[in-house]
């Protein structure tokens, strides 16, 4: 069991942490439009179920 906190785990998380480095800097090369922000109208059904929560809370 020593073995496996001593070498395995550490190994595990590096591998882990390098990967999700890959992918974080890999959006770099994604095209011009997918890097855009994100659109700033109203999501369709968004204001509706909102207002419906809004109206049935009780306290």
């Amino acid at each position: 069991m020593a073995f496996f906190r001593q070498y395995i785990a550490p190994l595990i998380v590096v591998i882990i942490f390098l990967f999700a480095l890959f992918v974080v800097s890999a959006r770099i090369f994604l095209p011009g439009d997918m890097t855009a922000p994100a659109p700033l109208g109203t999501i369709p059904g968004f204001l509706v179920s909102t207002q419906y929560l809004i109206n049935n809370i009780r306290v």
